[in-house]
Parts: C-alpha cells; sequence; structure tokens
C-alpha cells in the first residue's frame, strides 16, 4: 500500500485528489493539507510515501518552501510537485529545494499514479512538456561568467543565488539592502544574457 499526502490549497481539487486516490487499489491518502503549517504537522508525524505540492498554497504561502523544509525533517520523503506553472526559474528552484518530479495539473490520474509508482522506484517523473523545456534550455549555448564580465561582489550575489538563498537572506549575508541586491541581480543578468535566476544559476555552475 502506498501510502500519500496532498498538499493543495483548493478545496475541491483537494478532495477530488483525495477521493480517487482512496478508489485507486494499492494506494492510500494519509492526510490532506491547505497550508504549509497543516503540512509541517501531519507529514512528519504520518510518515508518507510520497506528497503531492502544490506551488503556490494558501495566505501566499509558498509550496517550494514547504519542499525545502519537510525535506529537512525527512530526507528520504519523495515529493512531486503538482502545478499548473511551466516557468523554468519555478521548476528549478523545486528540483533545487528537494522535490522529486514536476508534473502539471492536466495531468490525469492514471499519469499521476504512474508519477508516484515512479518515485517509489528511484525515478524522477516530469510531465513530457516540462521535460523538453529543461532539455531546450540546457542546449542553449552558454556564455560562462567570469571576472572580465562581473564584478567580485556581483560574482559573490552569483553564488549565494545558486545555493538557493532569497534576496533578503543574500542582503543579510552581504550586510547590504535587498534594493542594491536586486540591482546586483539586474547587472547579472544584463551582463550573462539571461532572464531569470535559475538561467544565472545554470551559467554558474556550468563555469565551475
Amino acid at each position: 500500500m502506498t501510502s500519500i499526502s496532498i498538499v493543495e490549497d483548493n478545496d475541491n481539487l483537494r478532495e477530488a485528489l483525495r477521493e480517487w486516490i482512496d478508489a485507486s487499489p494499492g494506494y492510500r491518502c494519509l492526510c490532506t493539507c491547505a497550508t504549509m503549517r497543516e503540512a509541517l504537522e501531519a507529514i512528519p508525524r504520518l510518515r508518507p510515501g510520497v506528497v503531492l505540492m502544490d506551488i503556490n498554497l494558501a495566505n501566499g504561502e509558498s509550496g517550494i518552501v514547504c519542499t525545502a523544509k519537510l525535506k529537512q525533517l525527512m530526507p528520504k520523503l519523495q515529493i512531486i510537485m503538482l502545478t499548473v506553472y511551466k516557468d523554468y526559474e519555478l521548476i528549478f528552484q523545486a528540483l533545487q529545494a528537494g522535490a522529486c518530479g514536476y508534473l502539471l495539473k492536466r495531468s490525469s490520474h492514471q499519469e499521476i499514479l504512474n508519477a508516484i509508482a515512479e518515485v517509489q522506484a528511484g525515478g524522477a517523473p516530469m510531465t513530457g512538456e516540462i521535460a523538453r523545456m529543461l532539455v531546450e534550455t540546457y542546449h542553449k549555448p552558454q556564455q560562462k561568467p567570469s571576472s572580465d564580465s562581473l564584478s567580485l561582489r556581483e560574482m559573490e550575489v552569483l553564488r549565494l543565488i545558486s545555493k538557493g538563498q532569497t534576496n533578503k537572506e543574500i542582503a543579510d549575508n552581504l550586510k547590504l539592502s535587498s534594493h542594491t541586491i536586486s540591482n546586483h541581480l539586474r547587472h547579472i543578468y544584463d551582463k550573462l544574457h539571461v532572464h531569470c535566476r535559475a538561467e544565472a544559476i545554470t551559467k554558474y555552475i556550468q563555469a565551475k
């Protein structure tokens, strides 16, 4: 019996997911959560095998942050993002936070069950168009950052965002304002010819 928890702030969708999971032979829904607080209280206690995680939760909370916190508490927990977003940066952040799969909400029930079985077997399921997006991004010609193009401060900011730190965390670490960090990021994007943090991180990793 594969045990599953659902973290989703849409009441109707959350209940629908619970009902069809419980109706699927070999699967059981241990709990459903609408907020990060509920998830952090229930999931470590019930210890499901797999979590289906939405990205945008109630009260402006982030499923990506929730994923990172759950992985700190339960490193072996398998978390699949189930979302409407096809944004590359969100995908990268979710995977960096510890998610092992990324599915769109329009995936069929069978596709979701197949993804749950795949993560249980050690795989990393993704909706086909998401996987294609990642492949195409990594196949693009990359311009490596260097000391000639980025200042020492900009390289330091880039190193910290590659560790998943937010603008506020970087500002606190470097004792700068969040506005200054935003300016540094804008200059980094311009110099590296990228449009988001994920693309900047990709170039940083490839340059190491």
